[in-house]
């Protein structure tokens, strides 16, 4: 763990907490040394994208397994128990 005085550090470490590959974290702290903050913020902002579309894939998933044991269980309800 970072020190607290050490601001890239903590940088780093919140980079890759939130997912950052090791080229993405250096690609945006370059940006960052540069001054070039709108192009670092665009860059977290197409990395969000990123993690969101990959969120709706897995919940997209989610639902389909959530509809087949829905239906799995209704076809059990139809079925007559002797």
């Amino acid at each position: 763990m970072p020190h607290i005085a050490d601001t890239q550090g903590i940088l780093r470490e919140n980079l890759s907490d939130a997912g950052c590959g090791p080229e993405l974290i250096e690609r945006f702290m370059a940006l960052a040394e540069q001054g070039q903050e709108e192009e670092g913020l665009a860059l977290l902002a197409k990395h969000r994208k990123h993690l969101l579309d990959r969120c709706h894939a897995e919940q997209k998933k989610i639902d389909c397994l959530d509809y087949l044991v829905y239906q799995m269980k209704k076809e059990t309800r139809k079925t007559p128990q002797f």
